[in-house]
């Protein structure tokens, strides 16, 4: 599973975007082809989003494509024409069942046996929007193997519930707490919802830190300034690398002594501390990897 620290949101009729978002360091690319294009342009729309993919292919950034709701006429002909080589998924939005996840499974594994691409090799980020899609998430993330994670609409699930939207983010604090933990339950990434005020880096880096305290593993943004600050929280610092090894290398040596715990700085280390230091240096060593990618 690759790694999502953000996922930036490109219109798909917006050629010049697109353009920069070949280079952008987010670590994937969503070309959109729903809320951010008007109907009367939804076919020219799939056509450049489809003669764009190919220029993705070295898989950094990772590009999705938003398709239309599967309530539409236009999400059939969306997986149609965009399900190629290149393509790391389809971002799935208003998911509401794991039939309709299912659904979407087999039109894409359809097209990719058309198309000759290797079985399952298209993934699907699960689009939660609703409170019904929150109520039914732990049936969503277990619907397909291809399901790679979940991602929160924060703005329609607050129009769901007909309330507003804030920067405090209250009305989502219950779709923040579910998400993660059915996420992490099945070993799917969890992905937080955009932050709307482009202008407000403080509050961005804010909200992202809260996001990732709860569990989730990334986060989508809406514009290219809001890329790096993102993945900055999302990547861990240098002095939390070293602590992490430290606490391995102690709890290792622990364990040659025959105790299952120790102490580092004054602090325990057992079990679940040394595994929690572990993960993180594996995360570390991923997204590591990912920018050596990058530079290649």
């Amino acid at each position: 599973m690759g790694i999502l620290r953000t996922l930036l949101f490109v219109p798909g009729n917006q050629a010049r975007m697109i353009d920069k978002a070949v280079s952008t360091p987010a670590d994937a690319v969503i070309l959109d082809l729903e809320d951010s294009i008007p109907t009367s342009e939804k076919e020219s729309a799939r056509a450049m989003v489809a003669s764009a993919i190919g220029r993705f292919a070295s898989g950094r950034p990772q590009v999705f494509v938003r398709i239309n709701s599967l309530l539409t006429p236009y999400a059939a002909a969306d997986i149609e024409k965009t399900v190629i080589q290149g393509l790391r998924g389809i971002y799935l939005p208003k998911s509401e069942s794991a039939e309709e996840v299912r659904q979407v499974d087999r039109l894409i594994s359809e097209r990719e046996k058309a198309v000759g691409l290797p079985g399952g090799s298209v993934g699907v980020l699960a689009l939660v929007e609703t409170a019904r899609a929150v109520l039914k998430v732990c049936e969503i993330i277990s619907a397909s193997p291809r399901l790679l994670g979940v991602a929160l609409g924060a703005e329609d699930y607050a129009i769901d519930l007909g309330v507003a939207r804030t920067k405090e983010g209250r009305e989502i604090a219950y779709p923040r707490m579910v998400i993660p933990v059915a996420c992490h339950a099945v070993n799917v990434q969890a992905i937080d919802c955009v932050y709307m005020d482009v202008r407000d880096t403080e509050g961005l880096i804010t909200e992202a830190r809260y996001a990732k305290q709860l569990g989730f593993q990334g986060k989508q943004v809406v514009h290219p300034s809001q890329v790096i600050p993102v993945n900055e929280v999302f990547t861990p610092s240098p002095q939390e690398i070293e602590y992490a090894r430290r606490v391995v290398e102690a709890f290792e040596t622990a364990v040659k002594r025959g105790y299952a715990s120790t102490s580092l700085d004054g602090k325990l280390v057992d079990i679940p501390v040394a595994e929690r230091a572990r993960r993180l240096l594996a995360q570390y060593e991923a997204i590591t990897e990912a920018e050596d990618q990058r530079q290649k």
